[in-house]
Order: C-alpha cells, then sequence, then structure tokens
C-alpha cells in the first residue's frame, strides 16, 4: 500500500457478516518517518488523509518524526502510560525502549520483560490512562465524516493492533476476524522474529523467553486473544467496553457502521 512505511494496510475488504469494510479509509500502518514522496502524495491527494493518530510517546515520536501529509492533521496519542511504569519502577530505560533489537535477546531472560510481554496486551486495554487515549482516537473519528484516517505506533503492530481491534469491534467484528488482522503484522515481521528466537535459543533460552521476542519484535497472538478473553470477561464484547469505558454508544456505531461498511 506505501513503498516506505512497513507493516501498512488497510482495513478494507475485511468481511464483517454480510457487509465488507469500504476501502481506502481505515489505514493502519508503523511510523511515516521513512514514507517516501510517491506515499505522501497518495496519502494527500488520493485517499484525502484528514487525521493520523500517533500512539508512541514523546520520545518515540520525536526520534523518528512523520512526514508531514498536506491536509491531515496529526494528533499524539500516547497509550502507553510512562508515568505510572515508572512509579512502578518497571520503566525501561529509554536508549533500551527506543532500541529494542539491540537488547531483545539478553531482555528475554529477565523476569520484569516476560511479564511485560505477558501484561502489554491486558494493560493496554484495562489502563484507564489508555482508555483515554483510545477514546479521543475513537471520539476524533467519529468527527471526520469524510476521507481517510490513518493511526499508528512504532511498527504498527501492538498499540496499533488493539486500535484496530477497538474499530473492527464497533464495526461488529467477530474474535477471529479481529485475531486475524492482528496476526497479519507476523507476516511482516517473521523473518525479524525468527532471526531473534534463533539467538534466543542459541544462548539457552526455552519457550518462554521465544515468547518475549515473539511479543515485542513479533506480535504474541495467544496473549492477544488472552486479551481479549479479560475484556469480554470484564465487559461482555467490545461494543460493551466501548460504552463503559469510553462513552461509544449505540448511535455511534450506528454513525461508524454506516460511514466505513458496505453491502
Amino acid at each position: 500500500m506505501l513503498e516506505g512505511v512497513i507493516n501498512a494496510r488497510d482495513l478494507g475488504g475485511i468481511r464483517i457478516g454480510n457487509k465488507t469494510v469500504r476501502s481506502g479509509l481505515l489505514l493502519r500502518t508503523a511510523h511515516l518517518n521513512e514514507a517516501t514522496d510517491e506515499d505522501i502524495r497518495h496519502l494527500s491527494e488520493d485517499l484525502h488523509l484528514k487525521k493520523i493518530f500517533d500512539f508512541r510517546t514523546l520520545q518515540e515520536a520525536s526520534s523518528q518524526p512523520d512526514r508531514p501529509v498536506p491536509g491531515a492533521e496529526h494528533i499524539l496519542l500516547p497509550t502507553l502510560d510512562l508515568e505510572a511504569e515508572k512509579r512502578s519502577g518497571e520503566a525501561v530505560p529509554q536508549d533500551v525502549f527506543l532500541n529494542l533489537p539491540a537488547h531483545i535477546v539478553r531482555l528475554s531472560f529477565m523476569n520484569i520483560f516476560k511479564e511485560k510481554a505477558r501484561q502489554l496486551y491486558p494493560s493496554l486495554i484495562l489502563s484507564e490512562f489508555s482508555q483515554l487515549q483510545y477514546a479521543s482516537f475513537l471520539n476524533l473519528i467519529l468527527e471526520t465524516e469524510e476521507g481517510a484516517v490513518l493511526w499508528h505506533c512504532s511498527q504498527g503492530k501492538d498499540r496499533t493492533g488493539i486500535g484496530a481491534a477497538l474499530i473492527l469491534g464497533a464495526l461488529g467484528a467477530d474474535k477471529e476476524t479481529i485475531i486475524e488482522d492482528f496476526s497479519h503484522s507476523n507476516d511482516i515481521y517473521r523473518p525479524v522474529v525468527d532471526k531473534f528466537v534463533a539467538d534466543v535459543e542459541a544462548a539457552g533460552g526455552g519457550e518462554e523467553e521465544k515468547e518475549v521476542v515473539r511479543a515485542f519484535m513479533g506480535v504474541s497472538v495467544k496473549n492477544f486473544r488472552h486479551a481479549l478473553d479479560v475484556l469480554e470477561a470484564n465487559y461482555g464484547s467490545i461494543p460493551g467496553y466501548l460504552e463503559e469505558t469510553m462513552g461509544i454508544m449505540d448511535d455511534d456505531l450506528d454513525v461508524l457502521r454506516r460511514r466505513y461498511l458496505q453491502d
């Protein structure tokens, strides 16, 4: 879809019941720092991009700033609560956080990172801080009556994947459809994951350590499925979660479905 942006895809064409998602309107990607001139032209002129939602931390966004897209508003909505991690004593040093591939083999043997791998997706769903960011994301999409919207984090897989899951759930997608979209990030990152899994194995790591690599270098479908189970146990469904935590009501869901679904 884009030449210089990794893990870029359109939710268009995903089947939801007897309808499909319209193409060219709901875009999920990694950061736009390396977008080509043609990518920028395509987003601006062909897709009429109106909003870019950046789920990265301020430090991430500053280190690899998005290229501006004419006609599109850039909105920073960091979904990770770094201050809470600092208070708990579990914050990752900034130089490590900004360059995980250089450290992932060592980190995979640390218990704190094994727990972070298990809790990343549930924390993005259950944290009030994250909920506020995703609420802003969905409400701003509701306000965008024309043109495309795009959301991303650094790699376009975890924080971006949760955003896609909330949108697909709002549109009425079932759990397996949501998981299938989430898992496609592994198609992109599999060579990287396989390399680091082999490195971990060579260092004496087992399945638990490999799962850390899968979670941070790709996506952990097992952990994501667990996070959706946690959401359902607490809220019944994604629409129930959106209503209770974000104030997204049935009328709002109707607006999204009329706008983004077609027969």
